[in-house]
């Protein structure tokens, strides 16, 4: 379990680390990408329960 633990702690030191400003701009294209999503899966779902209330009736 030591060896384990050295290994990972050795593998870490050889990690690339983004920098913060790299960290915040990909933070931002994330929520960006993500509310797209969301909002075309909210049109999406508006279709949807529009064409089976029009068909429905």
């Amino acid at each position: 379990m030591i060896r384990f633990l050295k290994n990972v702690a050795t593998e870490m030191r050889k990690v690339s680390w983004p920098t913060f400003s790299e960290l915040v701009r990909k933070t931002l294209i994330v929520i960006v990408v993500v509310g797209i999503l969301m909002l075309f899966s909210y049109v999406v779902d508006l279709g949807i329960t529009a064409g089976i209330r029009h068909f429905s009736r």
